[in-house]
Order: structure tokens, then C-alpha cells, then sequence
């Protein structure tokens, strides 16, 4: 799928813009001749790249400006510099996902669907869904008729076209709900665009993608705009109706936050998520309300859900449209996802979920993550948020996690453990300003394939459309069953199968807060670091079940402030625990770090027995001094691996290497 990311290859809008062109005039269905033909692709090729430097022209000139070395000034806030953003940046969604979400968006206005268009909201998805079949089945048809013929006899047009009766045989339903289905997406009789006069004006390509080329003969040149139009146009009828219109924004705004919480659930569990909270104070006031609240340990999501969406008028570069828009959209839901993240931790307050049952909150949160979803493609959303939106993260409140529900459904779906998820959400929003990208899919296949971590040496990185092709192909095999990896190659195929990975696998089952900091920790380490690590562990393992005594080891995990202590033993826990506890508190003050890990490990099977996390400043001892001059510096992870995996000649009268407990002579010599 690589090559679907060349700069040669249209994209969507480009291809909807030709489409609205097309329909401005009468359409001439007969086949032009080669020469042509070519004249038609050539013109149109230079007129699309004219139309892209004269929106990318304010791009350039505020770029080449002499103002743009002045304190203060961002030339990416104007509109004329986010048009060229907003037209040209990458889908949000999917488009199985605009299908299938379509489904449970509209699932509340079955009624209103069947009374004023005669068709629900599943008969709609069936017609959508066998078009998008039928379509398939013709492209590779059209496209072997096409290699038997002459050039002159080239055409793909028949792949674009079908009729009502093929749908209605493939799809099952009745012929009169697949017809009422094909008129609500097909361009009306007559109509010419007329209203379609700049780049960013209504382009009625996009609400009406099905052209009707004769009586029961219809056009679609891109299926995306079909199921794009099927998840939004329905709001748009209803919107007509004035009488409708308030249920049907109500129903939009509980789509975004039931959609969001059942995602969540599937990760944390039904028991750590909960809808529609409300927090009061002492006497009973309501001080805020959260759409979806998260609790995992001593971790906490704050979800607000936004039903908003961008303007044509901010698609034309209004500044103060797109301002305005993103305060609507954004701004206040951040906001107010803020205020209640600074009432979660005090004991004088008290939170109730939608059925008013109170909600028992941890004694101290260490983080709380904000997510400001929207449920419509909102263009550039990532730029946008990073060019205007105002937040008071501290050291417990993160900065904003901003993402439509397109996005979240794609994490939740790759991402689908607790601490996964949650590692991801810490180090994206703390990476707030270093990443950019055209949008959120592309950043969570990076960390798919490579563990988004950056050192503090790096002031930004950018990340280029391509970086999803692994995302987008194993979304393809999840959700449309077609043969191929349903996950990227990276860190969720090669680290649960190692001894670290496993830890963490046992942390999501009793997340404590030392523990959760630990496995916060494991997720940001690299690949080989991991494996060396592991490696190193078994081995531990193996010394500790052929003598029975305690074997350790300390590294330094190279990242800024922290280190990692390995105990293993099977000690008491009143014993082991305070052993482990000493050596760390050692280990912490002799590298001046901020923080330091303790892990004890059972030597039968290499379980996590327990683990411990300390952090506090570093600060001089005179008698931390006296107790650790004599103690060594912790070894490079190579170092340690290499002299762990050291064979040893075992001797005849020694205890077996297998951990039998016999003498090697009476063991496995003879072997």
C-alpha cells in the first residue's frame, strides 16, 4: 500500500472537486479518442498542481518573510496559511468506519428516517455496503476487458456503474427501499452546482455522490464519498425539519459519548469507566460534569465529547470563523474537561455517575489524561489544536489529547490493554509540541512500529503520511477481513513474548500504582533493550533455582534520571521486600536520579513477585555517602548479558544446571 502515499497520486478532495466540475455541465458519456483523452488527463494534472501553488502561495510568502524572525509571530495561525492545511490534509476516517459507525450514529432516528426518507438507517448500510461490493467485483472485470481491447477502446467507466436492480439482487432488500435509498445519495434532476464557485464553496458532489446516468443507472467514482455521505448527510435532513432538529442534535451528542465510552470499556473494562459523572461539592452544588471518566490505578481520563464541526466559511480561511469554530468545537470542551480534572483527588468532593451512584475515587491521582473528542472530520484538527488551543496542564494534569472518534476507535482497536493505551496517551500528550503530523493515525503507527519515545535532545520530529501504510492495512484485515498482518510489525508483536512483556501482562492485572509507574516504564524502553533485559532475567532465574540464593542485577536504563534493580529470590516478602527496598534507595542516590525501580522476580517461572518505584528529589547525605562508597557502579546492559551467558564448565559433584536439585553426574552429564 506504500505506493498510495506518492505526491503524484490524487487525493480525495482533489478528486471530489473534478467530480463538482463535472456536474456544473450536461455529461457527454461517449469515449474521446486517445490523443484526446491525454489532452484531458495532462490539462487537468496542470491545473490541479496550479490550483495547489496558488493556495500554497501564502504558505510561501509568510514563510519567506522577514516577520517571521520577529518574537511573537506564527504565520500558521492565519487562515490563509490553514486553508492549504485543511484542503490538502489527510482522511480522518476510514471508510469501513464511516459505514459502519453510520449505523450506530443514526441508530436513535430509525423512526424519523423511515417516516420522512421511507428507508432505517440498516436498510441505508446494506444499499451502502453492497455498492461498495458490487464496485469491487466490476473494477477487476473492467479491468481485464480492458487489457483484451485496443486503446482506443479503454474505458474504466463500466467498473464506476450499476444499477438499482444488480444492488437490489446482491443486497436482499426489496426493490422499492433500495430505490428511496439511491434518489437520498443521487444528485437531483437538473441540478448543475450552480452554488459550487470557489474551492471551499457547498460542492453537492459530497452530499450527493450517485450520479444517474438513465433511469436505474447510476454513477459513483469514489466510494469514499458515498460512505462519507451516508455518516453525515442524515443530519442534514433532519437538521431541515424544524420540529426534529433539537432531538437530532441530542442524538448526534450521545453517539459521540456512548461511541467513546463503549470504546474505552473495551480496554479498561465496564467497571473503570463510567458515563455522565457528576462532581459536587460538600453542600450538595454541582461544580462540573465529565461525558466519560476513567479510572485505572492511580490514573484518571477525563473525556469531553464535542459535536461541532468545521464551517465552509473556515474552510475558506476566515480567520475568525476558524477561531470561532475551534472554540465551539474545542476550546470549550477542553476547558471544561480542565475544571473537572482540578476537582478529581480532594476528598470534599463527591462523585456520582448517571444513575447517581458515587464513584470511589483513589486517594491521590499521579495523572490525569485529557481527551477532547469530536465526531465529525475536523481538517487539520491536529495542526489547528496545536496552533490555538489554551490549556493549564501541571505536572498531574496532562496537556489535551485532541482526536475524533475515528481515531480513538483506532487506538482502542491496536492499543487494546490498559497500559498500552495509556503509556501511548502519556507520551503523545507530553509530546504536545515536539510531533507533528497531518493527523493522529499516522503518529500511533509510528509508535506501532517503533515505540514513540524522544529523547530530550530532540526539539521536534515530523512524520510524513506513508508512516501509516502498516495502520492502514492492519485496520483493512481487522475490521474487512482481507488476508494480511492485523498488526504491524513492532512493539506489540515482538515484546509480549519476552520476560518484560509478561511483567507487564501481570501489572494490567493488579494495577497498583508502583507497579503502573513500573510498567510505564518497561513500555518506553527500545526493543533490544528489552530483549538484553529479559535475557538477563532468565538468566537470574536459572543461577537462582540451580543454588537457591538471591541473584541481582542493576542497570542503568540510559533514559534521564531513572535506573531499574532486579532481585531474584524466594524469600518471604517481609524479607525480600525490604531488601529490595534498601538496595534501590542505594542504587537511586549513587546515579543522582530522580527515580528508581525494584522488581523481585520468582525464580521457577521468572514472575513478577512484586515491585516498587521510588520518587523524590535527589538531595546530598553525608550518611548515603558512607554507605554506598563502596558500591559499584551498575554495568551497561551488554556488559551484564554478556557475563550472565557466560558458560560455565559445571563440575561432576555440582548441582545440576537444569535445577533438579541432583549432582550434575547423576543428572543431565550423561545427557
Amino acid at each position: 500500500m506504500q505506493h498510495l502515499f506518492t505526491k503524484s497520486r490524487l487525493i480525495r478532495t482533489e478528486i471530489s472537486t473534478l467530480i463538482g466540475l463535472l456536474l456544473k455541465n450536461d455529461i457527454d458519456y461517449n469515449l474521446p479518442v486517445p490523443a484526446v483523452m491525454q489532452d484531458y488527463i495532462s490539462r487537468t494534472e496542470s491545473l490541479l498542481e496550479e490550483m495547489h501553488q496558488s493556495i500554497f502561495q501564502p504558505v510561501r510568502a509568510s514563510l519567506a518573510s522577514q516577520k517571521i524572525a520577529e518574537k511573537d509571530i506564527n504565520p500558521f495561525t492565519s487562515g490563509a496559511m490553514l486553508r492549504e492545511a485543511i484542503f490538502y490534509s489527510g482522511e480522518s476516517a476510514y471508510n469501513f468506519q464511516y459505514r459502519d459507525l453510520s449505523f450506530r450514529k443514526y441508530a436513535n432516528d430509525n423512526e424519523w428516517l423511515m417516516v420522512n426518507k421511507g428507508f432505517s438507517i440498516q436498510d441505508a448500510w446494506k444499499v451502502v455496503y453492497t455498492i461498495g461490493r458490487v464496485q469491487d467485483e466490476k473494477a477487476v472485470y473492467s479491468l481485464t476487458e480492458m487489457k483484451g481491447n485496443p486503446p482506443g477502446q479503454w474505458t474504466f467507466l463500466p467498473g464506476y456503474t450499476f444499477t438499482g436492480k444488480e444492488i437490489t439482487n446482491y443486497s436482499g432488500l426489496n426493490v422499492e427501499t433500495v430505490k428511496r435509498v439511491l434518489m437520498a445519495f443521487a444528485v437531483p434532476e437538473g441540478e448543475k452546482n450552480e452554488q459550487f464557485g470557489n474551492l471551499h464553496d457547498f460542492n453537492i458532489a459530497n452530499a450527493f455522490p450517485l450520479i444517474r446516468a438513465a433511469e436505474d443507472t447510476y454513477i459513483l467514482f469514489h466510494i469514499y464519498n458515498l460512505v462519507e455521505a451516508l455518516y453525515e448527510s442524515p443530519f442534514y435532513w433532519m437538521g431541515a425539519d424544524k420540529a426534529y432538529v433539537n432531538t437530532a442534535m441530542r442524538h448526534r451528542g450521545l453517539f459521540t459519548e456512548e461511541f467513546s465510552a463503549d470504546r474505552l470499556v473495551v480496554v479498561f473494562g465496564k467497571d473503570n469507566v463510567y458515563r455522565n459523572v457528576d462532581i459536587f461539592s460538600s453542600n450538595g452544588n454541582k461544580l462540573g460534569e465529565i461525558d466519560v471518566l476513567v479510572l485505572f490505578g492511580n490514573r484518571a481520563i477525563v473525556l469531553q465529547a464535542k459535536s461541532k464541526r468545521l464551517t465552509i466559511e473556515s474552510r475558506r480561511g476566515n480567520d475568525l470563523q476558524i477561531r470561532d469554530d475551534f472554540k465551539k468545537s474545542i476550546q470549550d470542551s477542553c476547558d471544561q474537561a480542565y475544571k473537572c480534572a482540578k476537582l478529581l483527588g480532594n476528598t470534599d468532593y463527591k462523585l456520582k455517575d448517571g444513575s447517581s451512584n458515587e464513584i470511589a475515587m483513589p486517594t491521590e491521582l499521579k495523572d490525569v489524561y485529557i481527551m477532547c473528542i469530536v465526531s465529525d472530520h475536523y481538517p487539520a484538527l491536529s495542526l489547528q489544536a496545536r496552533q490555538f488551543l489554551n490549556f493549564e496542564a501541571n505536572s498531574k494534569i496532562s496537556p489535551p489529547f485532541i482526536l475524533d472518534v475515528f481515531t480513538l476507535d483506532a487506538i482502542t482497536e491496536m492499543l487494546n490493554s490498559p497500559l498500552q493505551l495509556l503509556s501511548y496517551v502519556d507520551r503523545r500528550t507530553k509530546y504536545f509540541e515536539k510531533v507533528i503530523a497531518s493527523h493522529e493515525l499516522t503518529i500511533l503507527s509510528y509508535h506501532l512500529k517503533r515505540n514513540l519515545w524522544l529523547s530530550e535532545e530532540y526539539d521536534m520530529m515530523m512524520l510524513e503520511d506513508d508512516i501509516s501504510a502498516d495502520l492502514d492495512l492492519a485496520m483493512l484485515v481487522r475490521r474487512e477481513g482481507i488476508p494480511g498482518k492485523g498488526m504491524p510489525d513492532g512493539i506489540l508483536t515482538r515484546f509480549p513474548a519476552t520476560t518484560l512483556g509478561r511483567f507487564v501482562k501481570t501489572i494490567e492485572k493488579r494495577p497498583d500504582p508502583a507497579t503502573i509507574d513500573l510498567g510505564y516504564m518497561l513500555l518506553t524502553l527500545g526493543e533490544n533493550t528489552v530483549i538484553e533485559v529479559s535475557n538477563c532475567i532468565d538468566e537470574l532465574a536459572r543461577r537462582a533455582r540451580i543454588d537457591g540464593d538471591n541473584h541481582d542485577l542493576t542497570i542503568d536504563l540510559g533514559q534521564e534520571g531513572t535506573g531499574l534493580t532486579v532481585h531474584c529470590n524466594n524469600k518471604p516478602i517481609e524479607i525480600a521486600g525490604p531488601a529490595l527496598q534498601r538496595h534501590c534507595i542505594a542504587r537511586k542516590y549513587t546515579q543522582h536520579a530522580q527515580t528508581w525501580f525494584g522488581i523481585c522476580v520468582r525464580p521457577s517461572d521468572t514472575t513478577l513477585r512484586f515491585g516498587l518505584n521510588l520518587d523524590y528529589p535527589w538531595e546530598n547525605s553525608p550518611e548515603m555517602d558512607a554507605l554506598t562508597q563502596q558500591m559499584a557502579k551498575p554495568g551497561k546492559i551488554s556488559d551484564l548479558l554478556n557475563t550472565a551467558t557466560k558458560k560455565k564448565k559445571t563440575g561432576r559433584n555440582e548441582p545440576c544446571p537444569c535445577g533438579s536439585g541432583k549432582k550434575y553426574k547423576n543428572c543431565c552429564l550423561s545427557r
